[in-house]
């Protein structure tokens, strides 16, 4: 899969999205909520420069009402964006239940097949800041139990930091794979921003001497991560 980016400003354009598609259910959304679930109603939720966010209110076969996260987007970037977050939070949710929402499908909607969705289940978001300590415990939780299914650092399918393409090839050590992340990132903004001899500088110093002098000791000399 190929992907491409718009590196122009998002916040001053419409929402590629739209509003459409959050009006009703698609059958192949439908299809993904557990069995015996009645749909009450689907309302706009939060906001984003990409998509379209939706909560999906229904009725479970016990009676007991539960609500789902409906995010919707388009064309191949789109597909990528919702296949790599729920792959991502799947993960996350194998690994520290707790941790984040339950992630139950990705897909295509059966009445436009240039529609993407992932649903997922829905967690009312306020203001409050986490706890710090708990936070910072269930995150070192995470690392300690995460495994690589190689022994190498990379992820599987294509993930985005909202429509940028991130690093995920695979490499055998957690320098290699940062550098390579950060060459990414450095290289966006300069396709972004332009050519900036300061900035270059600094980007090169950082590649050859910071990102080595933190990283390198934690995979070597018998050590590792």
């Amino acid at each position: 899969m190929v992907l491409t980016q718009d590196t122009g400003p998002v916040w001053d354009k419409p929402v590629d999205v739209p509003e459409q598609w959050i009006q009703h259910v698609d059958d192949n959304v439908a299809s993904k909520l557990p069995q015996g679930s009645h749909i009450k109603g689907i309302f706009p939720s939060g906001a984003s420069y990409w998509t379209r966010t939706a909560e999906i209110q229904t009725e479970q076969a016990d009676g007991t009402p539960m609500s789902f996260f409906l995010k919707v987007t388009r064309n191949e970037t789109g597909k990528a964006m919702v296949s790599g977050e729920f792959v991502s939070m799947k993960t996350l949710h194998d690994t520290l239940p707790y941790l984040t929402p339950t992630p139950f499908a990705w897909g295509t909607y059966a009445a436009d097949p240039n529609v993407h969705f992932f649903l997922c289940s829905f967690v009312e978001m306020n203001d409050d800041l986490p706890n710090v300590n708990a936070l910072s415990s269930s995150l070192a939780e995470l690392h300690m139990k995460g495994l690589s299914p190689n022994s190498k650092y990379g992820f599987p399918v294509p993930t985005l930091q909202g429509t940028i393409p991130q690093y995920t090839a695979w490499a055998d050590s957690w320098e290699e794979f940062f550098t390579k992340s950060i060459e990414l990132v450095i290289d966006n903004e300069r396709k972004s921003q332009g050519p900036d001899p300061e900035m270059q500088m600094l980007c090169q110093a950082t590649l050859e001497k910071v990102v080595p002098r933190l990283l390198r000791p934690l995979e070597t000399g018998g050590r590792t991560i």
